[in-house]
């Protein structure tokens, strides 16, 4: 007999519960308090394209968002987008304003004190936008390593780490938002931007001349989707079914969909 991902979901809370070693009791698990409310709330900060933007009727689209929608249909419950800035994404996790993050985080040792990640979903690095100007003499984040570069990034990211661990000679500038520092070199005001492979990648694909693209990645970043800490049976389906969409082709269908087609920048351009 046919069991719906829901049934299957609430099964997994109990059978974790009976566990001699569980460390949350199947009642603790957020699972269970998604399906009772029948919506799942999903943290992301909208304007990381492709994984999380708002399309120009308003609607919430990307890679993330996708992922995310398909998961609650199969769950049986209603979608909840809690848009939220960066730097209070992990707090908003924590005082429960979301059930999971799914917004293009990077899984690093750091936010894995304070959080669980799932395995990861993709993985990316961070690159430089480079201004034109510079191109052939700057070749990697290495030349830009001295204090005659000011290179930009995002506050509060894998980029901003990434800078200050190596490229800590430059002068660097942080902002609040990637389109804000991007806009630094685009400008003239920066020589380089440094942030993720797919926003670099697009930007420059739609913004030629005004940068140039270092495609090669520099770090090494797996992406995963964040939930609270003492929540096994949460993690355990979140693992299960990143698993089940990767063997079944959808997860690839919705990858192609976003990283190797551009034809979803007309809902928001």
């Amino acid at each position: 007999m046919k069991k719906t991902l829901k049934s299957v979901a609430t099964a997994v809370t109990l059978v974790g519960a009976s566990a001699a070693f569980s460390t949350a009791s199947a009642s603790d698990s957020v699972l269970n308090n998604i399906l009772d409310r029948g919506a799942m709330k999903v943290c992301f900060d909208a304007g990381y394209m492709p994984f999380e933007m708002k399309a120009k009727n308003g609607d919430f689209i990307g890679f993330d968002i996708d992922l995310a929608k398909m998961m609650t249909k199969d769950m049986g419950v209603e979608f909840t987008p809690v848009n939220t800035a960066w730097d209070g994404i992990i707090p908003a996790l924590l005082t429960d304003k979301c059930d999971v993050i799914m917004g293009g985080m990077t899984i690093t040792p750091q936010r894995n004190l304070k959080v669980n990640f799932a395995d990861p979903y993709v993985v990316i690095g961070q690159t430089i936008l480079l201004n034109p100007k510079l191109e052939g003499k700057v070749n990697s984040y290495k030349d830009l390593n001295n204090g005659n570069y000011t290179v930009a990034t995002k506050l509060g990211t894998t980029g901003e780490a990434a800078v200050k661990r190596l490229i800590g000679k430059a002068n660097i500038s942080l902002f609040e938002t990637q389109a804000d520092a991007v806009l630094e070199v685009a400008n003239g005001k920066a020589d380089a931007f440094v942030y993720d492979l797919p926003f670099n990648a697009l930007y420059s694909s739609q913004n030629k001349g005004q940068v140039s693209h270092i495609e090669t990645p520099f770090t090494y970043e797996p992406l995963g989707w964040a939930i609270r800490k003492n929540d096994p049976d949460f993690l355990n389906f979140l693992n299960n079914y990143l698993r089940q969409i990767k063997g079944d082709g959808r997860y690839e269908r919705v990858y192609n969909k976003w990283f190797k087609s551009d034809a979803w920048l007309k809902q928001v351009q």
